[in-house]
């Protein structure tokens, strides 16, 4: 056995803060103005929405052991969870997180959702330029 290559950086991981996918269904959002601060808005994405129920139910985000209430409105035009923002607050999410949620568990009663966060850490001089409203206005980095 040799050493790793130096391209290859090793990275170290908390508990069970990342983990391999199970096969279920999952989306991800990178975060943006409108996720977060002030608004906190988390629309589901039309592809994986269209899987759940099309009502308002119970919601649970887990994540590091902890779980977050909340519902998601799949009976409105813009499927979305609500109360998204404790959830956002307590694990001090920023613009350039992306997040990961695989669904455990769907019901017409119940949603649950396992998250994984993946912290994005954009440079503070391109976070002005985070517009976060729509794809017509990337980020370019030269």
């Amino acid at each position: 056995m040799g050493d790793l290559p130096t391209s290859n950086p090793v990275i170290e991981l908390e508990g069970d803060e990342f983990w391999p996918l199970s096969g279920k269904l999952f989306f991800d959002v990178v975060l943006t103005k409108t996720t977060i601060k002030p608004m906190y808005q988390l629309v589901v994405p039309g592809k994986f929405s269209a899987t759940l129920p099309s009502c308002s139910i119970p919601t649970v985000l887990t994540f590091r052991g902890k779980n977050w209430e909340m519902i998601y409105h799949g009976s409105s035009s813009y499927k979305r969870l609500d109360n998204w923002r404790a959830f956002a607050i307590d694990n001090n999410l920023k613009v350039g997180d992306a997040c990961v949620f695989e669904q455990l568990e769907c019901s017409n009663a119940r949603l649950v959702l396992r998250v994984q966060i993946l912290r994005g850490d954009i440079p503070s001089e391109f976070l002005d330029k985070l517009d976060g409203d729509n794809v017509d206005a990337p980020v370019v980095l030269e």
